[in-house]
């Protein structure tokens, strides 16, 4: 059984907004980015085993804000006090994940079906995401996530590249058509090329 994708229905391929007469290269750049793992990791409270020592796809937790830890595969973006969310193209790691952690110790969610994503490139990205958010854009760096809201959306920031700037955008499916719609007309601007 296949699953419908929390855009299918609005993400629409071509070139949208102020693009005529520019570069391609100059143009920002959206999708939809599809089909990937996402868990949610949590560390109850009341738990006293050290996650330090858990490996993840050859990646180690840190309990630290704003914090990516990555590796061609799999992003772990810090989420919070002992709460992290996996985000990978290895779908079967969320075996591998519940073998790891035990459910006396941790919360373990599987969010993959829940999750509108949205990846924007280019130079305007920052630019673009500040028309909606109160976050300072300029001090977020690559490997950094922050979670916010955009024109009322909670939503999820991973600065995956800073040169030129990549963000993957999170939030919850049900408000992924409006988050798209918000960040596409923040785009028109600069115009975009919906890939």
């Amino acid at each position: 059984m296949s699953t419908i994708s929390p855009l299918a229905n609005i993400h629409t391929l071509g070139e949208f907004g102020d693009y005529e007469d520019k570069n391609e290269n100059n143009l920002l750049k959206i999708s939809e980015n599809k089909d990937l793992l996402i868990v949610q990791i949590f560390q109850y409270k009341n738990s006293t085993v050290s996650f330090d020592s858990i490996d993840i796809d050859g990646l180690k937790l840190k309990n630290e804000p704003l914090t990516v830890i990555s590796n061609n595969e799999t992003r772990v973006l810090w989420n919070g006090p002992k709460n992290w969310l996996l985000v990978s193209r290895k779908k079967d790691l969320i075996n591998i994940i519940s073998e790891k952690f035990s459910d006396k110790d941790f919360a373990i969610t599987d969010l993959s079906n829940s999750r509108a994503i949205i990846e924007i490139e280019g130079h305007f990205v920052k630019e673009v995401l500040k028309k909606g958010c109160p976050f300072n854009f300029n001090i977020l760096k690559k490997n950094n996530s922050i979670n916010s809201i955009f024109n009322g959306i909670a939503f999820t920031v991973d600065m995956i590249d800073d040169n030129p700037n990549k963000v993957r955008l999170f939030t919850l499916r049900s408000f992924g058509e409006s988050l798209y719609h918000s960040v596409t007309d923040s785009c028109l601007e600069f115009g975009y090329k919906a890939l």
